[in-house]
């Protein structure tokens, strides 16, 4: 299917065009019919040859222009209408800077009512207007429907016109700008809008700008029902979960995750230097949002929008001062998530970084500005999924820009140093420490960083470089020393809490000493030499297998509170095993009998 808009001066003939072509009654509205003009957003279609086109009418009154820009905001090419008898009027002039500033390329001149006026002054002035445009260049025809009833040198334009149009993307995301929204008894609440993008089917979930998740109940394309409808076409969506009092024209119903929910955008302007107001009304698709504006240079603005709208990089809209009913400017959005412009100076420095933004999504362009990001987030602003996909960063949900990851391993290793510096007796540095100071989003980015020596041990980033042969701070190496050499004398005698506190050695001072291998940790509170853990067997082996708690405690020379977690701790380490009777056994010993 293809699809065109209407455009031109009001009572140019463009529903009288349109209900020849088609035979069907754009104006469906009563009042419009009894006016003669269009009011609101007429639709009708007809088949030339093996093509299909649909045909979005808009009107041409000048206090109905934000209808007209509704009409237009979605479509990929235009016929624009010039009466033979009336020549350039004001609204053709407003139609056509509001084609320019959405740079409408594709479209179709017709000069109508030739059987009242000769069309040569008209078509001469009207390719004069268009040639200072987007839609320079594009063919022009004349026609009466008086002299040719099957407008047939019309439906041959239209043919070589959709035939040039380039192919939609019917892989991509969806977004389907609403243009209606109305009730259907036995049905409920339906929208429609123009396809542009992607494919819609029976039973998607799709989302609002404000993240309420509707479903697709029913399709309707050109009055068929429809299990799937792939872009380009004008649908019908039957809603499940919405009445029709919650939606509007200029809501957007999106992919879920597939568009920026955004009130701040940054914009490129088609007309560069002309002076903007403050407030503006945006208009991009069939929406219509107030806006602050604030001018970064001659080129480039920062939208502050009234409402949330799903936009993406690359998005065209444009700014329309409705008290002058005066089309501004275009704007081409380049940022859906711009950074806080705080500092004095900072409207100028961004201007010169927007200078550089390409028009397109830039998938390297993007990381290399926001260092990491989700790759999810990059979808969203519009980047290719699989582009996404293909930035670097070991995390499938983050990418990272590789001289960045340079500079934060980098500090990371800073850190880990200054870190042992001041606090010697803590191991490492905690992961969310390391979060923090980095200013990464996520602890899961910080295993994207540990490289040799560094490694990542029990939530900590710590040096390999300092084991065992890592000096104790003096004081708590003399009271290690001290420590050991009560344990030499009486390996199994491990002091308790009150002698641990005595010789100064706390939580932290202990922890640091069994981390440099000084102390090994037997159980809570139980701390011994760790060449006593190592030789603890050999007064087992002097004892009659099985041997029982009591025996190996009395081997030993200590007390329960040692020999109970001691004997535990074998058995963890592979060097004991408990019998039913709760004897034990050396690993090496056959059971009895």
């Amino acid at each position: 299917m293809y699809v065109l808009a209407t455009a031109g001066h009001v009572d140019h003939g463009k529903s009288t065009l349109v209900r020849t072509l088609t035979g069907m009654e754009p104006d469906r509205f009563a009042e419009e019919q009894r006016r003669g003009l269009t009011i609101d957003l007429g639709f009708a279609w007809t088949r030339i040859g093996e093509r299909q086109l649909a045909f979005v009418d808009v009107p041409g009154h000048e206090r109905l222009v934000p209808t007209m820009l509704a009409g237009v905001g979605s479509v990929p090419a235009v016929v624009f209408v010039v009466a033979a008898d009336g020549g350039w009027m004001p609204q053709s002039q407003e139609h056509l800077d509001a084609l320019d500033a959405l740079d409408v390329r594709h479209g179709l001149l017709v000069v109508s009512r030739c059987d009242l006026a000769d069309p040569g002054a008209a078509l001469r002035q009207a390719r004069e207007r268009l040639g200072e445009t987007s839609l320079r260049g594009v063919e022009d025809v004349a026609v009466s429907a008086v002299a040719d009833p099957q407008l047939l040198g019309l439906r041959d334009a239209l043919a070589r016109l959709v035939d040039r149009l380039p192919e939609p993307d019917v892989e991509g995301p969806m977004r389907l700008w609403v243009d209606r929204v109305f009730t259907v008894k036995g049905a409920g609440t339906v929208v429609t809008g123009t396809l542009s993008a992607g494919t819609l089917r029976r039973g998607d979930r799709l989302q609002l700008a404000d993240g309420r998740e509707l479903q697709v109940r029913g399709l309707q394309s050109l009055g068929r029902s429809h299990s799937t409808v792939q872009a380009l076409a004008r649908v019908a969506v039957n809603l499940r979960g919405t009445s029709v009092e919650e939606l509007t024209r200029g809501d957007a119903l999106i992919t879920p995750g597939s568009h920026r929910s955004t009130r701040l955008v940054d914009v490129r302007r088609s007309a560069a230097g002309r002076d903007l107001p403050t407030h503006a009304l945006l208009h991009l698709g069939t929406a219509q949002v107030s806006v602050r504006v604030r001018p970064l240079d001659a080129l480039t603005a920062r939208l502050q929008l009234a409402a949330e709208l799903p936009l993406r990089i690359g998005d065209l809209g444009l700014l329309r001062d409705p008290g002058r009913r005066q089309v501004l400017t275009g704007v081409r959005v380049l940022d859906v998530d711009p950074p806080a412009l705080g500092r004095r100076g900072a409207a100028a420095a961004r201007a010169r970084q927007l200078a550089a933004y390409r028009s397109e999504p830039d998938a390297a362009a993007e990381l290399e500005r926001r260092q990491v990001v989700r790759r999810a987030d990059l979808v969203a602003m519009g980047i290719p999924a699989a582009q996404a996909a293909a930035l670097p960063g070991a995390d499938a949900q983050w990418a990272i820009d590789p001289r960045h990851l340079e500079w934060l391993r980098t500090q990371l290793a800073r850190l880990v140093g200054e870190r042992r510096g001041t606090h010697p007796l803590e191991d490492g540095v905690q992961v969310e420490v390391v979060r923090q100071a980095l200013g990464l989003p996520a602890q899961r980015l910080v295993a994207d960083l540990v490289r040799s020596p560094l490694a990542l041990v029990a939530g900590r980033v710590i040096d390999t470089r300092y084991g065992a042969s890592a000096a104790l701070p003096p004081p708590v190496a003399r009271s290690v020393e001290q420590l050991r050499e009560q344990l030499r004398r009486a390996p199994y005698a491990a002091p308790d809490a009150q002698q641990l506190r005595d010789l100064g050695l706390g939580a932290r001072e202990l922890a640091a000493a069994v981390r440099v291998g000084a102390l090994a940790k037997i159980a809570e509170g139980i701390y011994l030499a760790p060449e006593a853990l190592r030789d603890a067997l050999t007064p087992l082996r002097q004892l009659p297998q099985p041997f029982t708690s009591s025996q190996a405690r009395q081997a030993w020379g200590t007390t329960r509170r040692v020999a109970l977690p001691l004997l535990e701790r074998l058995d963890q380490l592979g060097a004991t095993r408990r019998l039913p009777d709760d004897t034990r056994l050396l690993s090496d010993q056959p059971e009895p009998g």
